[in-house]
């Protein structure tokens, strides 16, 4: 009988769970942040389901990098509409 492959979003959980232990040891603020940056590779299952890497926390984390850096050119766009704004006004 041939074995029965994951799902990614199962890889996912067990790799949630085998952090649960640095989890816990963060402060409440921290552990929110950490969760949140594991919504992050359930956002971009089908590009870690396509490449499947041999080490799955390499999709996770550039899946974790890829939303961060989305949110940086956001920040970035936003604070030169600011400046912009200012400058005018």
């Amino acid at each position: 009988m041939g074995r029965t492959v994951p799902t990614f979003t199962q890889v996912i959980q067990k790799e949630i769970e085998s952090w649960s232990k640095f989890r816990r040891g963060l402060r409440k603020e921290d552990q929110e942040l950490f969760d949140e940056m594991f919504r992050a590779p359930r956002i971009h299952l089908a590009a870690s389901t396509y490449t499947m890497r041999v080490i799955p926390f390499e999709s996770i984390a550039m899946a974790i990098m890829l939303e961060q850096r989305k949110e940086i050119v956001e920040l970035k766009k936003r604070l030169e509409e600011l400046e912009e704004a200012e400058h005018r006004g």
